[in-house]
């Protein structure tokens, strides 16, 4: 996309791929509840009060064998606040504060920052909280969630940007006369791009760990899968898609356990940062480097 639209063609001089210790990333795409019903928040189906049951029956789940910090994302504050509200009168609420502090990115900035500063000081208390956000707001844009204050991450929908907007309008007419991209194409790219942003919040260093659910079923189309970064798509395999509530919980679970096994910094020791073809490729370059200089001039 941005080659196209720059007029560059990109130049790899050396390709490093992202080397841990152990697998402490594991993204997950949940296409259906326990009852089957497919989830997505595509206009057709995000006011379907049995998607929306569904969305909140996986975050209780998914709350209730997650220690510490749980983040969420909505494609938009209207659709977040249309949740909620279903979430209240459905009990998903009440059930969700069982198990930990709930809450909610405002449009208000300085109603967000306080909710940000009470969220951290119940993840650092080992309460736990769960903490409702937007896509393009304040939290997905700056705000890093390391370690404890963000074991897992939920997108719920795709982020598509607002399409009615003039401005926006004006923006595809110019890409599409001028680059003959397409307008499903860029905003694809667009929402992808965010999605992959939101979800990367909780994996800040190569010791953290944290699991991502991609809780909508496009998520799992090619065209969708594979404008994520490779990073995440190298851990999202074929069996981590399609998933239902029940299945997410239960790989969730058992990442966990892993996870909970001794582990520190020494343990990273030894771990080459490079794959074997580069080893053996500067291996053969340096002795070649040798041989260059042992020959008499």
């Amino acid at each position: 996309m941005y080659p196209k639209i720059l007029n560059f063609q990109p130049v790899i001089s050396q390709s490093f791929s992202m080397t841990l210790a152990r697998p402490c990333l594991l993204p997950m795409i949940v296409a259906k509840g326990n009852d089957q019903v497919t989830i997505s928040s595509k206009f057709e189906t995000r006011d379907d009060i049995s998607v929306i049951r569904n969305y909140g029956q996986l975050l209780v789940d998914i709350a209730c064998v997650v220690p510490d910090g749980v983040v969420c994302f909505f494609t938009s504050y209207l659709y977040l606040e249309s949740v909620v509200a279903s979430w209240y009168d459905q009990g998903i609420i009440d059930s969700l504060q069982k198990k930990k502090l709930l809450f909610i990115e405002t449009q208000d900035a300085a109603e967000t920052s306080l909710a940000l500063v009470n969220y951290i000081q119940a993840c650092e208390s080992g309460r736990g909280a769960v903490l409702l956000s937007v896509a393009r707001g304040k939290v997905s844009e700056g705000v890093d969630f390391d370690h404890h204050l963000g074991r897992a991450v939920l997108m719920f929908g795709i982020p598509y940007v607002f399409t009615q907007s003039r401005i926006l309008r004006a923006r595809l007419e110019y890409l599409r006369d001028q680059y003959q991209i397409r307008e499903n194409d860029f905003l694809t790219f667009d929402a992808m791009r965010h999605a992959a942003q939101c979800v990367g919040r909780v994996i800040r260093g190569k010791t953290d760990y944290g699991i991502m659910i991609f809780a909508d079923k496009r998520f799992a189309r090619s065209d969708k899968r594979s404008k994520l970064p490779k990073w995440i798509q190298e851990y999202l395999t074929d069996n981590l898609t399609n998933l239902s509530t029940e299945e997410a919980v239960q790989l969730s679970k058992r990442f966990l356990r892993q996870m909970a096994q001794p582990f520190t910094r020494e343990d990273m020791l030894g771990v080459a940062l490079l794959s074997l073809d580069q080893l053996l490729e500067k291996e053969a370059a340096r002795t070649e480097a040798e041989e260059e200089e042992v020959v008499p001039r």
